[in-house]
């Protein structure tokens, strides 16, 4: 059974990966191989485990029980990321992200290529580097017009974000899976990953601006866009709410969710407080634009990327099931005999997260070392899956989002832009481990 349970998971994994190729939306196969897995396991009566991390040992457990702990892993996951996607779109309702515009001021092509490199860099560890890219390729297609300039610095906004999102617990999923589950904690995430990852980012960066197309000055446009009165408040207001988050963690010892949803309610009360003195101001009639009538909250929550949290719930409930099993325990074991050094196994993920996507892998590994919390090879597989997936343009959630906003071809980016992620990278990991093994 133990080979059906693994054909299945390989299908689904194969299948998420063709998502494009075969227009198949990804939540599809990931939620088919749950239910698929899960029912396996129950009509054949098969034994399921906890892993006992003090005696690194497999104990037998009940279905019911184990089904119910990966439920409520998940669950935390998915709550937490629903209260911070939806905080992002309210800054997002009150047009917050147009004040960033204002950061560019210069017409040096290179200095501009810094600012966004920076602006990525921090406002991916804040707010994840998916929604840091769509903010600054929305900024980059207003300020310049020339194609080939433009897919430059898309190219390395991509590079830039991933490594932003590496060493914050909320800039990424997949380091937010490691917080989540209690495999990293804020402080030593910080204080092992920030130095790396800026290595990461400013390598490529450095290369980057020597080159003739990145020399001269840009003509930039002028944007008068009209702004909403509070963006700037709501801005700062919810990125403050969203930082808040891991100090309540650090005060309360309560899981993420809890401050997530706490920052909610607060950016939610203030929306709704400036919405409604907004309308009193503004309406004078009751047939007015129904737009201005909406709550908030409610139109952010109807912009919350529900098929993303359903794929989410699908491969991370997935590859519970091979956790429960014991198969992913044993493999772990296998891999380490294969590589005895935990580094060339953690930079061969770094390569296999820019050919595969970054949640499965590294829920598997969650799943398959029992190594406890802040153990190097945490830091190690945060920085390797976050960073990693730059050196493809399909490899990281910012990459796809780029690649479908500017229409960046494959194979442009895998001549032009891979090299410099793959320069990045192994400087961010060389730099890790000089960190890690004499200075920290």
């Amino acid at each position: 059974m133990e080979v059906l349970i693994i054909s299945v998971f390989i299908l689904g994994y194969v299948l998420i990966t063709l998502e494009h190729t075969i227009k198949l939306d990804k939540l599809i196969p990931a939620l088919g191989m749950m239910g698929i897995l899960w029912a396996i396991i129950a009509l054949n009566h098969m034994e399921v485990f906890d892993i006992n991390l003090e005696l690194l040992k497999l104990e037998p457990t009940h279905i019911e029980e184990v089904l119910l702990h990966h439920l409520g892993k998940t669950a935390e996951i998915l709550v937490f990321l629903l209260g911070a996607m939806t905080i992002v779109e309210i800054i997002d309702y009150f047009d917050g992200f147009a004040g960033i515009k204002q950061v560019i001021k210069t017409r040096s092509k290179v200095r501009i290529l810094w600012i966004f490199g920076f602006l990525a860099f921090i406002l991916s560890a804040i707010i994840d580097n998916l929604t840091a890219t769509i903010v600054l390729i929305t900024l980059l297609q207003k300020l310049v017009k020339d194609r080939s300039l433009k897919l430059w610095y898309a190219g390395l906004i991509i590079i830039a974000a991933n490594a932003g999102g590496a060493w914050s617990p909320i800039g990424d999923i997949t380091t937010t899976m490691l917080w989540i589950g209690n495999k990293v904690s804020e402080i030593n995430l910080v204080k092992y990953l920030i130095i790396p990852s800026l290595v990461c980012m400013v390598v490529p960066f450095l290369i980057a601006s020597r080159m003739s197309i990145f020399k001269g000055e840009l003509d930039v446009v002028k944007i008068k866009d009209e702004h909403n009165p509070y963006g700037n408040k709501m801005l700062f207001l919810g990125l403050g709410s969203i930082l808040f988050v891991p100090f309540f963690k650090v005060i309360t010892h309560l899981p993420p969710y809890v401050g997530m949803m706490l920052s909610l309610a607060f950016v939610s009360t203030i929306a709704e407080i400036i919405s409604n003195k907004q309308k009193n101001i503004t309406h004078t009639d009751s047939d007015s634009d129904a737009a201005s009538h909406h709550s908030p909250v409610h139109l952010s929550l109807s912009k919350i990327e529900l098929p993303s949290i359903l794929f989410f719930l699908g491969i991370l409930m997935a590859v519970g099931a091979l956790e429960s099993l014991g198969i992913l325990f044993n493999f772990a074991g296998d891999l380490t005999e294969i590589f005895p050094n935990t580094d060339v196994l953690m930079i061969l993920f770094g390569f296999l997260s820019a050919i595969i996507d970054n949640v499965p892998l590294v829920a598997a590994s969650m799943g398959m070392f029992p190594n406890l919390l802040d153990d190097p090879l945490w830091h190690a597989l945060a920085f390797s899956a976050g960073t990693g997936g730059s050196m493809l343009i399909i490899g990281s959630a910012a990459g796809v989002v780029a690649m479908g906003m500017e229409k960046i071809d494959f194979f442009w980016y895998l001549k032009k832009v891979a090299i410099f992620a793959f320069i990045g990278f192994l400087s961010g990991y060389g730099t890790f481990m000089l960190l890690r093994d004499f200075v920290l």
